[in-house]
């Protein structure tokens, strides 16, 4: 598996990347190209450091890009076309497996919950996974991180994956809502603004939050190559400082204000719909406080990994994760 990886990564670097989605936040100082793996209200932290200017205090020039996957953000990152990724930390094992001697490590964990939902076809007030057994569900690919805690959410409340109910997984993602809207599955797990606009059209309700019953996982985390932050040491200080400012701002405004100040990151969306997105994640409790990412997080994420059967060896914490600009800038 580790030769696969190996090679897999290695191809990936040759592919040109398409850094859709950029925009240029001014600041006029040292610049910093970010890859994020998908544009989501989710990553709201984010967003809140970028439009209020959190960053350009910290005297950086931010370019955000999008990646549309954690494997071509991960290519970005690794290739040079990026100096920081932000994506699931995931990624980031599946590099080290590789024997990658620059590999990408962990500085600082936005989300600490899953982002998605389970969205059901008709109201159920005592809604439980076991109503699941003998059901078709529209699901993620086969070892991405949103079907991987659905199926250790499953085994947690006694459900085989394989065996008790049937998990489509053949439809590319971000089109789900759009298949179970056309009828297709009885449930399906999606992420925001899908779960919100289904809702909103009708056609489906949430029943249960995959982050509140998966408990504190690291979904989302910021990383850079170990000799960036050999050479950078300064950048990735006052990125963190400004990513901080951002979490603050988050958990001490309303989801009205929160909205209207990411709004610009969301010309499409109903400044409504964000904040009812906004308040849906504020209530389980999706952000952290701070952005250092603990070991026993770590650990948790690599039992998912290995009861899915994608990590074949625990990683060392140590190597992986450098909680040293996350803990300054809380200080």
């Amino acid at each position: 598996m580790k030769k696969k990886l190996m090679v897999f990564f290695m191809l990936m670097v040759l592919v040109l990347i398409s850094l859709a989605g950029c925009q240029e936040v001014s600041g006029g100082g040292e610049k910093v190209t970010l890859n994020e793996v998908a544009h989501s209200v989710f990553y709201a932290p984010m967003y809140v450091a970028l439009e209020n200017g959190c960053f350009a205090d910290e005297g950086l020039e931010v370019t955000l890009a999008t990646g549309f996957g954690a494997d071509k953000t991960m290519t970005a990152l690794l290739s040079g076309e990026a100096d920081i990724g932000f994506m699931g930390p995931e990624t980031t094992l599946y590099t080290y497996q590789g024997e990658m001697e620059d590999y990408a490590v962990n500085f600082a964990q936005l989300t600490q919950r899953a982002g998605n939902f389970l969205v059901g076809r008709e109201k159920q007030e005592n809604f439980s996974f076991a109503d699941l057994k003998g059901r078709l569900v529209l699901g993620g690919r086969a070892g991405g991180m949103p079907q991987m805690v659905f199926e250790y959410i499953l085994k947690k409340n006694g459900l085989d994956p394989k065996t008790d109910l049937t998990i489509d997984q053949s439809i590319d993602f971000g089109s789900t809502a759009a298949a179970f809207s056309g009828g297709q599955g009885e449930y399906t797990i999606e992420f925001e603004p899908h779960a919100t606009l289904l809702e909103q059209k009708g056609d489906g309700y949430v029943l249960a939050s995959l982050g509140e019953e998966s408990g504190y996982v690291p979904y989302t985390a910021f990383s850079t190559k170990k000799s960036y932050i050999e050479a950078n040491p300064q950048i990735i200080e006052a990125f963190t400082r400004g990513l901080q400012k951002g979490m603050d701002y988050v958990n001490s405004h309303t989801p009205e204000e929160i909205a209207a100040m990411i709004k610009p990151q969301f010309d499409d969306m109903e400044e409504a719909t964000l904040a009812a997105i906004i308040d849906r994640y504020q209530q389980q409790d999706t952000w952290k406080s701070d952005l250092i990412f603990e070991q026993e997080a770590f650990e948790l994420l690599q039992d998912i990994l290995m009861e899915a059967g994608v990590l074949e060896e625990r990683a060392p914490y140590e190597d992986l994760v450098n909680t040293q600009f996350a803990r300054q800038a809380i200080q």
